[in-house]
């Protein structure tokens, strides 16, 4: 359950309406100038590969920093649910918090070496946009007690996020109208995800994800 969680957090991620209305200004950094669909496949896929990496490496240190709190489990999970409440909060504008508010940038890449470096900084120029997601996604790998499960559950997060870019670079064509009906309604689908983050806090305050995850293994 707290995989497809996290899976989740990625797929709102891509959503979000500072990422998705940038999605074809993103693609067309790697579709260049020859605009070849599998070498626009194969930057996009370095491209994730490189968030991945940053990704996975904040999953490190977030299940690690969990490990060392694994005594204080309870008041680990009552602090990580509370702090993904306040960001579902901030996501339905309750209140906000500025740092949650920016835009990634980014420049053409015409390597695949390049789309990687690129995906790199990207995964810190997103963080602004889609902290809500990312954040939730850390506070779950600290919740989680162990490094290699903290680098597990951040991967599942890029999967979220990456696969839909990989599945746009394919059918970009057929996703335009696609893409103009979600940014219609973005109100509902901020709502929806807020209520998302502040169901998944409760859950992890209350022990709720933990208790779960123990009766699975």
């Amino acid at each position: 359950m707290t995989y497809l969680i996290t899976a989740l957090e990625g797929v709102s991620s891509f959503l979000s309406p500072c990422m998705l209305p940038l999605l074809p200004v993103y693609l067309s950094y790697f579709a260049g100038e020859n605009r070849q669909k599998s070498k626009t496949l194969l930057r996009v896929l370095f491209f994730v590969l490189g968030f991945s990496a940053v990704f996975s490496l904040m999953g490190l240190f977030a299940g690690s920093l969990g490990a060392l709190l694994s005594r204080y489990q309870t008041a680990v999970n009552v602090v990580s649910g509370l702090i993904v409440i306040l960001f579902g909060l901030s996501y339905l504008d309750v209140f906000r918090i500025p740092f949650f508010k920016g835009a990634a940038k980014g420049k053409q890449v015409g390597s695949v070496a390049a789309a990687f470096l690129f995906g790199v900084i990207y995964s810190v120029s997103l963080s602004p946009c889609v902290g809500a997601f990312l954040g939730s996604a850390l506070m779950l790998a600290a919740n989680s007690g162990t490094a290699l499960q903290g680098v597990s559950l951040l991967l599942t997060y890029a999967a979220g996020l990456g696969i839909p870019f990989l599945l746009s670079a394919v059918l970009l064509d057929k996703f335009k109208s696609a893409f103009s009906k979600i940014k219609k309604h973005y109100k509902v689908i901020n709502r929806v995800c807020g209520g998302f983050l502040i169901a998944v806090g409760i859950c992890m305050c209350f022990g709720w994800l933990n208790a779960l995850m123990a009766a699975i293994s």
